[in-house]
């Protein structure tokens, strides 16, 4: 019994520092990134750049995705306006 216990909390332990590492050498420096005035700047002239290129086109969506986000649109707003008054 000592012997099981000892082993899962070795077990959990490693399980831990693992996740720990992962999210460090993955998501944690892509948000480190964004974390100073200089990384934001960085974000906010690649989001405009996109924006730009987006009113360039004459389409931004393929038809398929315009008519899906019309017809979920429309089953919002007929859910919005189902709500009764107060």
């Amino acid at each position: 019994m000592r012997g099981f216990i000892f082993k899962a909390i070795i077990v959990t332990f490693i399980f831990i520092v693992g996740v720990v590492s992962a999210y460090e050498f993955t998501i944690g420096k892509r948000i480190d990134k964004f974390s100073n005035k200089q990384g934001r700047e960085v974000l906010i002239n690649k989001l405009r750049k996109e924006m730009k290129k987006g009113v360039d086109k004459e389409y931004m969506l393929k038809e398929e995705d315009r008519v899906l986000i019309y017809n979920f649109f429309n089953k919002l707003m007929k859910e919005i306006n189902s709500v009764e008054k107060n």
